[in-house]
């Protein structure tokens, strides 16, 4: 028997993707996102009950309850401190456009980190206010975290964000975001090479959702089973872009995510392989780089569902 109100959609497309033509009749869309996480990480200095353990050099680490590591705070001060200018180098010195996933708190505590970021016309979307697992928040706390990271946003960068990605969401994070009311996409998905629509709060407002990535992305360097060399990494990132953009090359063109982390691929050793991906890209013809933003406004154009207001 099947459910009739199983909320899963594991069809999507499936044999009938949609006519997709890209800007100047790109094979594929590929898309760089910088995370900015560092000083809005799990801290007891912020209320936490312990340290941040995440996507570190120190794989397998552990919060420590009640206390500082400081090791682990070292670590991402890296990101902020020298990993992002590696970065911002890197991508602007080569103009390829990048969205920010910007965690407010830690913008805040690096203006002008923020001030590159604008300088460069980088896409800076929401990460929401704190880099935290909501999964066991009350909706009312969630709700106040939402809305805190959309006015602090404001504030550093002069206007709304218009991308939302919570990274660690909760059952409610959809509906509080929809709630909002000022975001044109999220992306707290990696279901399809393609955006998609969902249900907004009323039929003639769905909410589109912009597929982000976990395997084309350098938290692999701190996961167990993960990369462990440039060499791996950038393998990996020119098999998916061959992969799809021969797909787009036969009529079927895709979306390629690219996720980054400061203190992570802005390490030396890594940061060159992602110089190499990037000038491999940037060696073919039919590709568009654009911004997220670019993408939403795209798919708005050229796929609205009908009736959509």
């Amino acid at each position: 028997m099947v459910e009739k109100a199983y909320p899963r959609d594991l069809v999507g497309y499936g044999r009938n993707l949609p006519n997709v033509r890209w800007p100047g009749d790109a094979n594929i869309a590929v898309q760089f996102v910088v995370n900015y996480e560092e000083g809005g990480e799990s801290s007891i200095m912020d209320g936490e009950r312990g340290s941040e353990a995440l996507l570190s050099e120190i794989v397998g680490a552990q919060s420590w309850p009640g206390q500082r590591n400081l090791n682990m705070e070292s670590i991402y001060e890296y990101g902020s401190r020298a990993g992002f200018w590696r970065l911002w180098r890197m991508f602007t010195s080569r103009k390829v456009d990048v969205t920010v996933y910007g965690v407010t708190l830690a913008m805040a505590r690096n203006p002008e980190a923020v001030a590159a970021m604008k300088e460069a016309g980088w896409e800076i979307a929401s990460h929401g206010y704190r880099w935290l697992e909501y999964k066991d928040f009350p909706e009312e706390e969630e709700r106040r975290h939402v809305l805190e990271a959309v006015r602090l946003h404001k504030e550093l960068t002069g206007s709304h964000p218009l991308g939302m990605y919570q990274g660690k969401p909760s059952d409610n994070t959809l509906k509080l975001v929809l709630e909002e009311g000022g975001f044109l996409y999220s992306s707290d998905s990696y279901a399809d090479d393609l955006p998609y629509w969902v249900p907004g709060l009323t039929p003639d407002k769905p909410h589109l959702i912009i597929p982000y990535t976990l395997d084309a992305n350098d938290m692999r360097f701190a996961t167990p089973q993960g990369f462990n060399s440039g060499d791996q990494f950038f393998t990996y990132l020119k098999d998916t872009f061959d992969v799809l953009y021969a797909e787009g090359a036969e009529g079927s063109p895709k979306m390629m995510n690219v996720g980054l982390h400061c203190r992570l691929v802005g390490r030396p050793g890594r940061a060159a392989a992602l110089a190499r991906f990037v000038d491999y890209v940037l060696g073919h013809d039919k590709v568009w780089i654009p911004k997220r933003i670019d993408i939403a406004r795209h798919w708005y154009e050229h796929h609205k569902p009908e009736g959509a207001l």
